[in-house]
Protein backbone atom coordinates (compact mmCIF):
# COMPACT_ATOMS: atom_id res chain seq x y z
CA UNK A 1 0.00 0.00 0.00
CA UNK A 2 1.36 3.56 -0.63
CA UNK A 3 2.32 6.25 2.23
CA UNK A 4 1.95 9.89 2.24
CA UNK A 5 5.69 10.72 2.29
CA UNK A 6 7.39 12.81 4.92
CA UNK A 7 7.55 16.26 3.71
CA UNK A 8 11.44 16.97 3.34
CA UNK A 9 11.53 19.66 5.49
CA UNK A 10 9.53 21.67 7.82
CA UNK A 11 6.13 23.31 7.00
CA UNK A 12 7.25 26.77 7.38
CA UNK A 13 10.67 25.85 5.30
CA UNK A 14 9.77 27.79 2.35
CA UNK A 15 8.11 31.31 3.78
CA UNK A 16 7.96 34.03 2.94
CA UNK A 17 6.99 32.25 -0.80
CA UNK A 18 4.69 29.64 0.46
CA UNK A 19 3.46 29.22 3.71
CA UNK A 20 3.48 26.68 6.58
CA UNK A 21 -0.50 26.86 6.34
CA UNK A 22 -0.66 26.29 2.77
CA UNK A 23 2.20 23.06 3.09
CA UNK A 24 0.47 21.86 5.70
CA UNK A 25 -2.95 22.06 4.08
CA UNK A 26 -1.44 20.92 0.57
CA UNK A 27 0.22 18.22 2.01
CA UNK A 28 -1.49 16.59 4.97
CA UNK A 29 -4.96 16.77 3.64
CA UNK A 30 -4.73 16.36 -0.49
CA UNK A 31 -1.93 14.58 -0.87
CA UNK A 32 -3.31 12.44 2.25
CA UNK A 33 -6.60 12.15 0.40
CA UNK A 34 -4.96 10.99 -2.89
CA UNK A 35 -3.08 8.25 -1.02
CA UNK A 36 -6.00 7.05 1.02
CA UNK A 37 -8.99 7.07 -2.49
CA UNK A 38 -5.75 5.45 -4.08
CA UNK A 39 -4.94 2.67 -1.67
CA UNK A 40 -9.16 1.83 -1.30
CA UNK A 41 -9.15 1.14 -5.02
CA UNK A 42 -5.88 -0.75 -4.65
CA UNK A 43 -7.77 -3.19 -2.12
CA UNK A 44 -10.44 -4.20 -4.40
CA UNK A 45 -7.89 -5.60 -6.79
CA UNK A 46 -5.10 -7.54 -5.26
CA UNK A 47 -3.33 -8.48 -7.71
CA UNK A 48 -2.08 -4.88 -8.30
CA UNK A 49 -0.70 -4.51 -5.21
CA UNK A 50 3.10 -4.13 -4.77
CA UNK A 51 3.43 -2.73 -8.73
CA UNK A 52 4.90 1.05 -8.49
CA UNK A 53 2.89 4.15 -8.66
CA UNK A 54 5.29 4.46 -12.05
CA UNK A 55 4.25 1.30 -13.70
CA UNK A 56 0.36 1.89 -12.66
CA UNK A 57 0.25 5.13 -14.18
CA UNK A 58 2.50 4.56 -17.84
CA UNK A 59 -0.12 1.62 -18.28
CA UNK A 60 -3.39 2.67 -17.20
CA UNK A 61 -5.65 0.97 -20.10
CA UNK A 62 -4.66 -2.32 -18.45
CA UNK A 63 -5.93 -1.47 -15.55
CA UNK A 64 -9.96 -2.96 -14.98
CA UNK A 65 -12.47 -0.20 -15.91
CA UNK A 66 -13.77 -0.22 -12.26
CA UNK A 67 -10.47 1.80 -11.00
CA UNK A 68 -8.69 2.86 -13.75
CA UNK A 69 -9.96 6.69 -13.38
CA UNK A 70 -9.12 6.47 -9.71
CA UNK A 71 -6.05 5.46 -10.25
CA UNK A 72 -5.55 7.73 -13.18
CA UNK A 73 -6.57 11.04 -10.79
CA UNK A 74 -5.84 9.77 -7.32
CA UNK A 75 -2.53 8.15 -8.15
CA UNK A 76 -1.94 10.75 -9.93
CA UNK A 77 -1.54 13.23 -7.12
CA UNK A 78 0.11 10.54 -5.52
CA UNK A 79 3.11 10.56 -8.23
CA UNK A 80 2.94 14.15 -8.67
CA UNK A 81 2.74 15.18 -5.14
CA UNK A 82 5.45 12.79 -4.21
CA UNK A 83 7.82 14.97 -6.78
CA UNK A 84 6.79 18.38 -5.69
CA UNK A 85 7.78 18.11 -2.30
CA UNK A 86 11.26 17.68 -3.95
CA UNK A 87 10.93 20.11 -6.98
CA UNK A 88 11.21 22.58 -3.53
CA UNK A 89 13.74 23.46 -1.40
CA UNK A 90 14.99 26.33 1.53
CA UNK A 91 17.79 26.52 -0.10
CA UNK A 92 16.43 26.62 -4.01
CA UNK A 93 15.88 29.19 -6.28
CA UNK A 94 18.58 30.67 -8.86
CA UNK A 95 19.72 29.47 -11.58
CA UNK A 96 20.62 25.55 -12.47
CA UNK A 97 24.34 25.12 -13.11
CA UNK A 98 26.51 22.64 -15.57
CA UNK A 99 24.80 20.05 -18.06
CA UNK A 100 20.84 21.20 -16.94
CA UNK A 101 21.61 24.99 -17.31
CA UNK A 102 23.65 24.37 -20.41
CA UNK A 103 20.58 22.31 -21.95
CA UNK A 104 18.27 25.10 -21.33
CA UNK A 105 20.10 27.55 -23.36
CA UNK A 106 21.05 25.69 -25.89
CA UNK A 107 16.97 25.09 -26.28
CA UNK A 108 15.62 28.80 -25.21
CA UNK A 109 18.30 31.07 -25.63
CA UNK A 110 18.75 32.38 -21.92
CA UNK A 111 17.60 30.45 -18.91
CA UNK A 112 15.16 33.67 -18.61
CA UNK A 113 13.52 33.22 -21.67
CA UNK A 114 13.27 29.60 -20.12
CA UNK A 115 11.54 30.96 -17.18
CA UNK A 116 9.11 33.35 -19.24
CA UNK A 117 8.17 30.39 -21.30
CA UNK A 118 7.42 27.94 -18.67
CA UNK A 119 6.05 30.76 -16.83
CA UNK A 120 3.33 31.35 -19.55
CA UNK A 121 2.42 28.09 -20.11
CA UNK A 122 1.75 27.75 -16.32
CA UNK A 123 0.02 30.67 -16.64
CA UNK A 124 -2.40 29.90 -19.46
CA UNK A 125 -3.46 26.36 -17.63
CA UNK A 126 -7.11 26.89 -17.78
CA UNK A 127 -8.38 25.71 -14.61
CA UNK A 128 -6.59 22.44 -12.56
CA UNK A 129 -3.42 21.20 -13.78
CA UNK A 130 0.16 20.94 -14.13
CA UNK A 131 3.41 22.27 -16.24
CA UNK A 132 6.12 20.18 -16.88
CA UNK A 133 9.59 20.36 -18.09
CA UNK A 134 10.83 16.51 -19.80
CA UNK A 135 14.20 15.56 -20.59
CA UNK A 136 14.47 16.78 -24.28
CA UNK A 137 13.81 20.28 -22.55
CA UNK A 138 9.83 20.56 -23.54
CA UNK A 139 7.94 21.91 -21.74
CA UNK A 140 4.27 20.88 -21.47
CA UNK A 141 0.69 21.58 -19.62
CA UNK A 142 -1.37 18.49 -18.42
CA UNK A 143 -4.96 18.85 -16.97
CA UNK A 144 -6.10 17.59 -13.55
CA UNK A 145 -3.52 15.31 -11.69
CA UNK A 146 -2.25 13.88 -15.31
CA UNK A 147 1.57 13.65 -15.99
CA UNK A 148 3.56 13.20 -18.90
CA UNK A 149 4.03 9.75 -17.49
CA UNK A 150 0.49 8.76 -18.62
CA UNK A 151 0.90 9.67 -22.49
CA UNK A 152 4.43 7.41 -22.70
CA UNK A 153 6.29 10.55 -22.76
CA UNK A 154 8.86 9.70 -19.71
CA UNK A 155 9.17 10.76 -16.21
CA UNK A 156 9.46 15.22 -16.15
CA UNK A 157 12.73 16.67 -14.80
CA UNK A 158 10.56 19.60 -13.46
CA UNK A 159 6.74 19.82 -12.44
CA UNK A 160 5.27 23.19 -11.02
CA UNK A 161 1.01 22.80 -9.37
CA UNK A 162 -1.64 25.06 -10.59
CA UNK A 163 -4.04 23.71 -8.98
CA UNK A 164 -5.57 26.42 -6.74
CA UNK A 165 -5.32 24.51 -3.74
CA UNK A 166 -1.45 25.08 -4.10
CA UNK A 167 -2.01 28.72 -3.47
CA UNK A 168 -4.91 30.19 -2.52
CA UNK A 169 -4.05 30.87 0.76
CA UNK A 170 -1.63 32.90 0.06
CA UNK A 171 -1.97 34.50 -3.28
CA UNK A 172 -5.98 33.90 -3.58
CA UNK A 173 -7.19 34.13 -7.52
CA UNK A 174 -3.51 35.67 -8.20
CA UNK A 175 -1.57 32.67 -9.39
CA UNK A 176 0.89 34.54 -11.65
CA UNK A 177 2.12 36.22 -8.20
CA UNK A 178 2.20 32.51 -6.28
CA UNK A 179 4.59 31.46 -10.12
CA UNK A 180 6.42 34.11 -9.75
CA UNK A 181 7.15 33.49 -5.79
CA UNK A 182 7.82 29.64 -6.65
CA UNK A 183 10.99 30.59 -8.48
CA UNK A 184 12.36 31.12 -5.18
CA UNK A 185 12.38 27.67 -4.11
CA UNK A 186 12.94 25.24 -7.02
CA UNK A 187 15.51 22.54 -5.87
CA UNK A 188 17.63 22.61 -9.21
CA UNK A 189 20.06 20.13 -7.43
CA UNK A 190 17.00 17.70 -7.43
CA UNK A 191 15.91 18.77 -10.95
CA UNK A 192 19.33 17.83 -12.28
CA UNK A 193 19.88 14.26 -10.13
CA UNK A 194 16.70 13.38 -12.01
CA UNK A 195 18.11 14.39 -15.46
CA UNK A 196 21.30 12.12 -14.82
CA UNK A 197 19.16 9.29 -13.71
CA UNK A 198 17.58 9.61 -17.49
Amino acid sequence: MFKLPDLPYAYDALGPHISADIMELHHDKHHRTYVDKLNGALEQHPELQGRSIESLLSDLASLPEDIREIVRDDGGGHYNHSLFWQWMSPNGGGEPEGELKEKIIQRYGSFQAFVDEFTTQATGVFGSGWVWLQPNMDILTTPNQDSPLMSGQGEPLLGLDVWEHAYYLDYKNQRPEYIKAWWNVVSWDFVSRRMHKQ
